[in-house]
């Protein structure tokens, strides 16, 4: 017996031990009775799972204890526990045909907190919010006293034949008295709870079997449910969970059944992995591609669906096991192995959890990479869902990337109708190609349209169009893929006239000379608009283009940064012109023949154009329709 049961036992009157007898709770019981109503424990309901779970474990002790003593081996056959209401006497009952309780055993788990001690407990709740304690402590069962005035516990032990009842109100003391046989359980316990004025909704059948649903429907124990005296018991959980099951005796349709109710969506999974780690740490996982997009996928404020199970009974609807990237995932995870904090609500943020979030994270993407080898057509479907939060992961953890572009799919300019593979890219280099080419926008039609393409296209190179927000962040992070590495074909000099044409009938007529003159005009026009104005080589239909400079961010990352106030750190884009375009010849001879000034609204316009063409909006709108309706007007 702990410092603080032998305490307790001292102070209880020197009388036949088969005589009712009061005792006083410590002085930190009383506290801990206090904490429980107005601070432990955030949702009243969890009191129902406290006690079921102490009853599940009550019937799991007796059948270890069978296994060593053939006379428990009848009484442990049949696990079972049994939740019964009575509106009109106000009482909630949960009785069990567990281990039971002895009149010491009583004493020493409902008069002190476990065996560790109230003060110790006390001192560490006040010390470490987050600590694992009720794993060390078992304050569970005091969480009754959320919703009741009084609580009474009849109890007989496995093997005795005496009974007993603990009572109490939970204000300073409690009481332990004889029980008759004919009075008490046949073996185990019995909690019966005098409901107190707030606590109406615990008296309702439908409320009770909710909460035991969601919170104790996995336990090792069925459970029945007595809705109202003389009413015949109700099977409310089976006591087998699902992902406990072998996977040959699970039906897809059970699987199913069970994503639906997990998910709360009616549409079928993806992708079912169902697997049970063991090793250093042991845990089963059910896990669910969702067949749709949830509507909430991109809400910031957003959290995993993920359901922790410790020994079968819900620890967090909400469990934060995954990474961001893939909260699109519906999971369960039942582990024996991870510690609790004082509330259960909670998982410590400790080593063992964050192990077996990453474990799971890398089993996902191992199943995930199964059903693109397998089932690619059903994997695009999967992709084209969640793809874009999964490209997350190639800037957040790229521990992962080169398992997540293992499965990544892009649209390029090699199809308009399917997306390709990092492994199809490289397998098509072209001869001196040394880059995997990427553009980055918000809109996929205006992408396929751009004149950066231009060039690349004339020489057969595929370029990735990535049109997800997250694009223009990991290209910039990420190294590259077999050996090749990432780069836009809106920043810097294009380096491609190494790379032959697909047509080499198709020559480049060289540029005439005056191109040099409007080179150097736009120089000084555009100054304060573009970092450089020089010839193109990515150009072969458009006559201008905007590029981002040799150094710093690509285009599209440029734009989104500004849009947040930098774009002064970023500096000016790039003007490239095709000195082969027709409008370009004719630009150089109008300055050859008008003059640099009389040629400055032609130079203007034809910034404002490559804006346009850029998806921006020209830098003075009135001027550019100005500029724009006299070119019109000059050609009358």
């Amino acid at each position: 017996m702990t410092d603080d049961a032998a305490s307790v036992a001292a102070a209880a009157p020197a009388a036949d031990p088969q005589t009712a007898a009061d005792f006083g709770f410590e002085a930190d019981v009383s506290r801990l009775l206090e904490l429980m109503t107005h601070s432990v424990y955030s949702e009243r309901d969890v009191f129902l799972r406290e006690l079921v779970s102490n009853a599940a474990d009550a019937c799991e002790k007796l059948r270890y204890e069978a296994l060593s003593d053939e006379k428990l081996a009848a009484q442990a056959a049949a696990p079972l526990v049994t939740i019964s209401l009575d509106k009109e006497k106000r009482t909630l009952t949960i009785a069990d045909n567990g281990v039971g309780m002895s009149r010491e055993e009583l004493i020493s788990a409902l008069g002190t907190i476990a065996n560790s001690g109230t003060r110790a407990f006390l001192d560490k709740l006040g010390k470490e919010k987050d600590a694992g304690l009720i794993g060390q402590f078992g304050v569970g069962f005091y969480s009754a006293f959320m919703v009741a005035d009084r609580v009474e516990v009849a109890t007989r032990r496995a093997g005795e034949d005496q009974a007993w009842l603990w009572s109490s109100d939970g204000k300073g003391s409690y009481q332990i008295a004889a029980l008759p046989l004919e009075e008490a359980p046949a073996v185990g316990a019995r909690v019966t709870l005098h409901l107190n004025a707030d606590s109406d909704e615990f008296l309702d059948g439908w409320r009770v079997e909710s909460v035991v649903r969601e919170h104790s429907g996995a336990i090792a124990a069925p459970i029945d449910l007595i809705a109202a005296p003389g009413e015949e018991p109700r099977r409310i959980a089976e006591g087998v969970a699902l992902w406990t099951k072998p996977k040959s005796d699970i039906t897809h349709e059970q699987y199913v059944d069970f994503y639906r109710q997990l998910s709360g969506q009616l549409d079928e999974p993806a992708l079912i992995a169902h697997w049970r780690a063991e090793g250093r740490t042991e845990y089963t996982v059910l896990a669910f591609v969702p067949g749709t997009r949830p509507f909430d996928l991109f809400d910031p404020a957003r959290k995993s669906k993920s359901k922790l199970y410790v020994r079968r009974v819900l620890i967090s609807r909400d469990m934060e096991l995954l990474p961001a990237w893939l909260r699109f995932m519906r999971i369960v995870v039942d582990s024996a192995d991870i510690p609790l904090n004082v509330s259960r609500e909670m998982v410590q943020k400790s080593p063992v959890a964050g192990a077996i979030g990453k474990a799971i994270a890398t089993r996902i993407l191992q199943e995930l990479k199964k059903l693109a080898d397998a089932e690619p057509e059903k994997f695009a479907d999967v992709w084209k869902n969640f793809g874009s939060v999964l490209k997350e992961g190639l800037h957040e953890d790229p521990s992962r990337r080169d398992a997540l572009f293992e499965i990544a799919r892009f649209a390029s300019t090699k199809s308009e109708e399917h997306t390709r593979t990092l492994q199809d890219y490289v397998a098509d280099l072209r001869e001196n190609q040394t880059a995997i080419y990427y553009l980055v926008g918000d809109d996929m039609k205006r992408l396929r349209a751009s004149p950066q393409l231009e060039g690349f296209r004339a020489r057969g190179v595929e370029v990735l169009l990535l049109d997800d927000a997250v694009d223009a962040f990991w290209v910039t992070s990420a190294l590259g893929y077999e050996g090749k590495p990432f780069k836009s074909v809106t920043q810097g000099q294009a380096d491609i006239d190494s790379i032959a044409l697909v047509d080499e009938a198709k020559t480049e007529a060289t540029p005439p000379a005056d191109v040099a003159d409007l080179l150097a005009a736009l120089k000084e026009t555009l100054a304060d608009h573009v970092d450089d104005v020089r010839a193109s080589t990515r150009l072969t239909d458009s006559a201008v283009c905007l590029v981002a400079p040799d150094t710093g961010f690509d285009r599209q990352l440029s734009r989104l940064l500004a849009e947040h106030g930098q774009q002064a750190a970023f500096g000016k884009p790039v003007l490239e012109i095709n000195p082969r375009h027709e409008a370009i010849v004719a630009l150089a001879t109008a300055l050859r023949a008008k003059g640099r000034e009389a040629a400055r609204d032609d130079q203007l316009l034809l910034l404002d154009l490559a804006r346009v063409a850029d998806g921006e909006h020209p830098i003075d709108a009135a001027a550019f329709a100005k500029r724009l309706t006299a070119l019109l007007a000059s050609r009358g």
